[in-house]
């Protein structure tokens, strides 16, 4: 090792308080960043293409999108971020306690004096891990209610329309429809989405919140999330949080058909029923056409053979009740005999009644002979003459003839008296031959006064 150069103001062999050149330097003294990127290179040369197993631990998602998290095991901890774009296309939920392959770069980040592994790829760590988190990820839903059976809905026992949340060109939708076709043809609308990959889940939870959120005729009344058989892996978009709430409140009663029947979903634990496979889900959604038919035929038999039966007993008690009753001609007999006593006392009857009118018309005859009848008219001419003069000398307008007058109110009514006739003021004298109008004039004699025209007088 070559000799250190002493400083100008030291000792040899002891520091000073200024730096300076020392011998066999070839080189200045390096700044903190130039160090640092030397660092930067060196690492991101070496490692440019990593793998590292271990558990997320510090897991953080802030607003723009990039991952924050730490890997570690049981004696180390490697920081790591994933931007954005490549945190969008990961398969699963991250989160703390999950045990994942990341696959990256190492880099260092210059201003803690850290190196990171910058993600690129991120998997679960073998199907043990998948399954830890779904198992713990099942029992939060469950800790939540999202699996209670008391939320459960019935199917509806013939439904018009069928939802189908699956993919539109597997073997699945056709089995659906050629079952359905086989047991009772209903009307199905098929809502198309990605059954496996990156954005599986959030199309199958948009299809079955589309098919709650529609009214009207083409509301389904029943719907069906479907999938074929597959490995855990291919069916994990229907264990997502995601689906799971969604099919949960859900307000048409599902079933969930995902996988063969030793596969089991989160989504088959949400729904309303789980059916084994597809098919079964069809056969559960509809009964069969023909066996309903036959039902409906057999209840109509049942139905009539019942009113026959009941028709025959209510003719046969008829039967039995109209033999026990009298014959008309029983009941009526005494009353038929009363009425031909009676018709015969009505004849004898009439014949006395007539007998007797005819007695007193006869003697009656000789009061109604015309001469009788003139007598008794003239007699009572004269009466009516009589009466007629005594009334025609009450008659008050004879006494004007003798130069008498009838003094009236205007209005109508006989004045008897002075005070009647100062309080009438205009009067009408009623003579003989016609009547005049009159006024009183005042006492003391005061000249009359004319009265005044209702019109104006240009004389």
């Amino acid at each position: 090792m070559p000799a250190e150069m002493p400083f100008d103001d030291a000792p040899e062999g002891k520091t000073g308080l200024l730096a300076g050149e020392r011998a066999g330097d070839n080189a200045g003294a390096l700044s903190v960043t130039e160090i640092s990127a030397l660092l930067k290179r060196h690492v991101e040369t070496g490692f440019a293409h990593v793998r590292i197993r271990g558990e997320i631990s510090g897991f953080k998602r802030p607003a723009s999108g990039h991952l924050y998290l730490a890997l570690k095991d049981e004696n180390a901890v490697i920081d790591g971020v994933m931007w954005k774009g490549n945190a969008a296309r990961l398969a699963f939920n991250a989160q703390d306690g999950v045990e994942v392959i990341a696959t990256g770069k190492l880099t260092t980040y210059p201003g803690r004096s850290k190196y990171q592994i910058v993600i690129d790829t991120m998997e679960i760590a073998g199907e043990g891990a998948l399954l830890a988190l779904l198992e713990k990820l099942k029992a939060r839903l469950a800790a939540e209610g999202v699996f209670s059976p008391e939320r459960k809905r019935a199917l509806p026992f013939l439904p018009r329309t069928i939802g189908v949340v699956t993919s539109p060109t597997g073997a699945v939708i056709r089995d659906i429809l050629h079952r359905l076709a086989d047991r009772c043809p209903t009307r199905v609308i098929v809502w198309p989405v990605l059954v496996q990959g990156n954005g599986s889940a959030e199309q199958v939870a948009a299809a079955v919140n589309g098919f709650s959120a529609m009214e009207g005729g083409n509301r389904p009344d029943l719907v069906i999330v479907a999938r074929g058989g597959g490995s855990i892996e291919d069916l994990w978009g229907f264990n997502e949080e995601i689906v799971a709430r969604a099919v949960a409140a859900s307000t048409i009663p599902i079933i969930s058909a995902v996988g063969h029947e030793t596969d089991t979903t989160l989504c088959d634990f949400a729904a309303d029923v789980r059916a084994p496979t597809p098919t079964a889900a069809a056969e559960m959604a509809v009964p069969v056409r023909a066996e309903l038919l036959a039902g409906l035929q057999s209840y109509g038999a049942r139905s009539l053979r019942c009113v026959q039966r009941y028709r025959e007993r209510a003719g046969e008690r008829l039967e039995t009740t109209a033999r026990r009753l009298p014959t008309p001609e029983t009941l009526l007999g005494p009353q038929s005999q009363r009425v031909d006593d009676l018709g015969e006392r009505l004849k004898r009857g009439l014949s006395h009644v007539a007998a007797d009118a005819r007695g007193d018309l006869a003697r009656a005859a000789g009061a109604l002979r015309p001469a009788m009848l003139t007598q008794r008219i003239d007699a009572a001419r004269n009466r009516l003459d009589q009466l007629w003069r005594v009334a025609s000398s009450l008659n008050p307008d004879r006494i004007l003839e003798r130069g008498y007058a009838r003094i009236e109110k205007r209005g109508g009514g006989t004045v008897t008296s002075v005070e009647g006739a100062r309080a009438a003021g205009a009067l009408v004298l009623r003579f003989a031959d016609g009547a005049v109008d009159a006024r009183v004039e005042r006492s003391g004699g005061a000249p009359y006064v004319k009265d005044k025209p209702e019109q104006p007088d240009l004389f």
